[in-house]
């Protein structure tokens, strides 16, 4: 059987966000390191940041209204790929 753990990582909240971009040029790319598994950030993937909205999920089956996340959207960096043909 595979050992399992528990992940907890610490979701940052719009205003944490918001302090870490504080003193950033309004011109600055935003990178996003994506982690290879979680918690492993040694080999992880990076990202640009391409939109960022809000995103209605399932609904939560407490008043039956879905709630809503604001989400980040990444996509690779620049740059010269191969074509996915699959």
């Amino acid at each position: 059987m595979a050992e399992t753990f528990d992940h907890t990582p610490q979701v940052w909240t719009a205003g944490r966000l918001r302090d870490a971009l504080a003193n950033l040029p309004d011109e600055t790319p935003i990178h996003i390191g994506v982690a290879d598994g979680p918690g492993d950030f040694e080999g992880y993937g990076e990202y640009v940041l391409v939109d960022a909205e809000p995103v209605e999920m399932d609904a939560d089956g407490t008043d039956g209204a879905p709630p809503v996340q604001f989400t980040l959207f990444a996509d690779a960096r620049a740059g010269a790929y191969y074509l996915d043909v699959d």
